[in-house]
């Protein structure tokens, strides 16, 4: 009974926290002038990377630092497929390319970066430094853009409320995506389901319920520039910040099926959802709902090989 108390207690906590990091995203947003698109892609798609950032130094540091490429990996294919996918189908996400294009860039450049630094079979420390060099520069890019924004129509949330709402909107998505993981791992098990497909569908999922709360709340509010940013921002952060630490940490050695199978499935749903946007300014509920689609045949077709 207990371990169904706690997996309530979880997705209450992340309903909460997301709730409270969008709204204190959007002040934060309105106080600064900071375009909503530039929060999603820094404060909240970063904050919502703090579980895989978890798991992946933490694997590291206990020896088992090739854990962090399966999730970095799986949780980026999952941000695009299940999260924004998700999104669409509660409402159509519109974007011009040229607001994000830079961003998407930044996506697909760090996706891409992965096939030569995969091929000898090790991320070193070496690599790491690159790859975290890039995420600062990113930081330091998005920030710039900062006062472009008018001023807005009703007094400002104070600077201190808006604060605290993000934190303790980061804290319950953290504490709720953790509650949420290990009830339902314990709930699968109890119903006979296989080792290979918790680690293939709520493990890999469940580093991602940060952003999936995230950006479906912010759906639901119509906050949708928050929604696709915070899918962008944790793609770059995942692979620039969370493999560039870890392999600072200990280099990661790289087994050949993330070459040969899942980065490319990466690469191809980033460009997919660049294309997207470039040729159908955003994702409508059809295309949100094949993303759908697609997710759960790739999850299929991992869990049968």
């Amino acid at each position: 009974m207990l371990v169904y108390v706690l997996f309530v207690a979880g997705l209450v906590l992340l309903v909460a926290g997301g709730d409270a990091l969008v709204r204190g995203a959007v002040a934060l947003a309105e106080r600064f002038r900071i375009s909503p698109l530039v929060i999603g892609l820094t404060i909240v798609g970063f904050g919502t990377s703090a579980p895989e950032l978890m798991v992946s130094v933490q694997a590291a540091l206990g020896g088992q630092p090739g854990i962090a490429i399966g999730n970095v990996v799986g949780s980026n294919t999952a941000n695009i497929l299940l999260i924004l996918g998700l999104s669409a189908a509660i409402g159509p996400i519109v974007a011009q390319f040229a607001g994000v294009r830079r961003d998407l860039l930044w996506m697909l450049g760090a996706a891409f970066v992965l096939v030569p630094m995969f091929w000898d079979g090790m991320v070193g420390r070496i690599e790491g430094a690159i790859l975290f060099a890039g995420i600062l520069a990113y930081i330091i890019i998005c920030l710039r853009q900062a006062g472009n924004e008018p001023a807005a129509e009703h007094p400002p949330m104070a600077l201190w409320k808006a604060a605290g709402l993000i934190l303790i909107g980061l804290v319950a998505l953290v504490l709720g995506a953790r509650l949420l993981v290990d009830s339902a791992t314990e709930i699968a098990r109890a119903v006979g389901i296989s080792e290979a497909v918790i680690g293939l569908t709520i493990v890999a999922v469940g580093t991602s319920l940060p952003e999936l709360a995230t950006s479906v709340i912010a759906a639901l509010k119509g906050q949708r520039e928050i929604a696709l940013g915070n899918v962008i921002g944790s793609n770059i952060f995942n692979v620039l910040s969370i493999l560039g630490l870890t392999a600072l940490i200990a280099p990661i050695p790289v087994e050949a099926r993330f070459l040969s199978i899942d980065v490319p499935v990466m690469i191809a749903v980033s460009l997919g959802l660049a294309a997207l946007i470039a040729w159908r300014h955003g994702i409508g509920r059809a295309a949100g709902i094949a993303m759908l689609l697609l997710y759960g045949g790739y999850v299929a077709a991992l869990a049968a090989g």
